[in-house]
């Protein structure tokens, strides 16, 4: 436990086939709503007319049956 907790992982086998990681556990890094609004505020603009056709384009949206 005390190597996991310095940040080494272990593999757990069953006659010599793996079935676990043993991992450090992830510690949660809180962040405030403000510096969460202050990262987005930070970023480009977007355009959503742009991005809706960039995200709808690789897709058949067609409403028109395919022959």
């Amino acid at each position: 436990m005390r190597a996991i907790d310095e940040g080494e992982t272990f593999v757990v086998t069953r006659n010599g086939v793996p079935v676990a990681d043993l991992v450090p556990h992830r510690r949660t890094t809180f962040v405030s709503v403000d510096d969460l609004a202050a990262a987005f505020t930070a970023g480009p603009r977007i355009d959503y007319e742009r991005f809706r056709a960039d995200v709808d384009a690789p897709l058949n949206l067609d409403p028109e049956p395919r022959a």
